[in-house]
């Protein structure tokens, strides 16, 4: 049952982006210059002596600076990047001009590879964030399998672009309150058509996700790069949701550069080095993304007993187009292994039910105050036409549901390919 629109046409995310403009090319990279005013940043090159587009360019994904250090780093050269629909929101036609292709996360879109391929056909630069969100840990978010098959029809040079510092710059969980980092990029060309037809599928998933893994924290130590502002911690309990001491959930609490337990009162101290240590007792996890990983397995674990469901009443918008938030009143959303989000509620005189199942999304995008309509956490379930942004009303909770899509898609894809049907 879909939703009771007074207009129920959907924006067509099925249609070629123009190419970009070389006014535009130019007039974006003097922007993100003036954007990058004030900020330590360079970019590196590798492996690129003589190379010209077209080729793909994937890039991972820490925050909004991450698109100015790619126009740096890809001028003088005309770039189509792949944009989410809230991307479009209010400016669909500034997106359009600039040659951007509209997608709905974490959906099945055809008429993508065909923009992409398009895009190559014509002699430019195809960007593409693969992880589809800023990471939540300053580390590799998920990459999904159909990357490897994306390239491989492509057969153009594949380079990748990896950003450090971006994340402690502007951490996902309390990207409002900037930090003074150091940007770093490199821009390395990994594979040449030559090379890409001899490898497998399987062989450009593992290639790909050794070229683009990074840790953050790891290069904040390595690089002796500290973080003095006192609110350096604050947000963290966003995605540090379940304590390791008394393993209660969605009680973590933090302020300043502490982080802390408001069930059994731990607290842990963040060093000016991106390292955590308890303020008293043992320091469980001292490196935050092994704290984060850590989490994910006690969720998996979860999934696996089949103990794992969650239910929430969550306030929702819409965004079947990109003019408009729909304020669609609160709904009922549950999320199990078997049935996958459920989101039932009741719009202008009818109900509407939008599922989609666990093998329908395999990862789910999540914001940390979602500036565009409130300042809350939200999770958004989006189909092939339409997007649901869903404020929930328990604390902390939409990293975990992150973990649980993630781990319930990975599990009923092992169970597919042991039992192909």
């Amino acid at each position: 049952m879909d939703v009771n629109y007074r207009n129920p046409k959907k924006y067509k995310t099925a249609k070629y982006p123009i190419r970009q403009p070389r006014y535009l090319t130019w007039l974006i990279q003097m922007l993100s210059k003036m954007m990058l005013i004030g900020k330590e940043h360079k970019v590196e090159k590798f492996n690129m002596e003589g190379l010209k587009p077209p080729y793909l360019l994937l890039s991972n994904h820490m925050s909004f600076v991450d698109f100015e250090m790619v126009s740096l780093g890809t001028y003088p050269h005309r770039v189509n990047n792949v944009v989410n629909i809230d991307g479009f929101y209010m400016r669909a036609w500034l997106l359009e001009w600039i040659g951007a292709i509209c997608t709905r996360k974490f959906t099945t879109d055809l008429h993508l590879v065909k923009s992409i391929r398009k895009v190559l056909e014509r002699g430019d630069v195809l960007c593409m964030y693969p992880e589809a969100r800023y990471s939540p840990a300053g580390t590799l978010s998920y990459l999904p399998e159909s990357l490897g098959m994306l390239v491989k029809k492509c057969k153009v040079p594949v380079v990748v672009a990896v950003h450090h510092g971006n994340y402690l710059h502007s951490p996902f969980w309390n990207f409002r309150k900037k930090r003074k980092v150091p940007l770093y990029t490199t821009f390395t060309k990994i594979w040449d058509p030559e090379d890409i037809e001899n490898l497998s599928v399987e062989e450009i998933n593992a290639g790909l996700k050794s070229a683009l893994s990074y840790d953050d924290y790891k290069y904040q130590k390595d690089n002796g790069i500290l973080i003095t502002e006192p609110y350096r911690a604050e947000g963290l309990n966003k995605i540090l949701y379940q304590c390791p001491n008394c393993k209660t959930e969605h009680k973590m609490s933090s302020s300043g550069a502490e982080i802390f337990c408001e069930e059994c009162g731990k607290r842990w101290y963040m060093n000016e080095d991106g390292s955590l240590a308890a303020k008293d007792g043992n320091t469980e996890f001292s490196h935050i993304p092994d704290w984060f990983e850590w989490e994910r397995e006690q969720v998996r674990a979860e999934v696996e007993s089949g103990n794992y469901h969650f239910e929430d009443d969550v306030e929702v918008y819409s965004l079947p187009r990109c003019y408009k938030y729909h304020p669609l009143g609160f709904a009922k959303l549950t999320h199990d292994p078997e049935q996958g989000f459920i989101l039932t509620g009741h719009y202008r005189g009818k109900d509407y039910r939008i599922q989609r199942t666990p093998l329908q999304t395999n990862s789910l995008h999540v914001e940390y105050d979602f500036l565009r309509i409130k300042p809350f956490d939200l999770v958004d379930i989006s189909t092939e036409n339409d997007s649901f942004y869903c404020y929930t009303s328990k604390k902390d909770v939409i990293t975990k549901l992150a973990f649980a899509t993630e781990e319930i898609y990975r599990i009923n894809l092992e169970k597919k390919r042991k039992n192909p049907q």
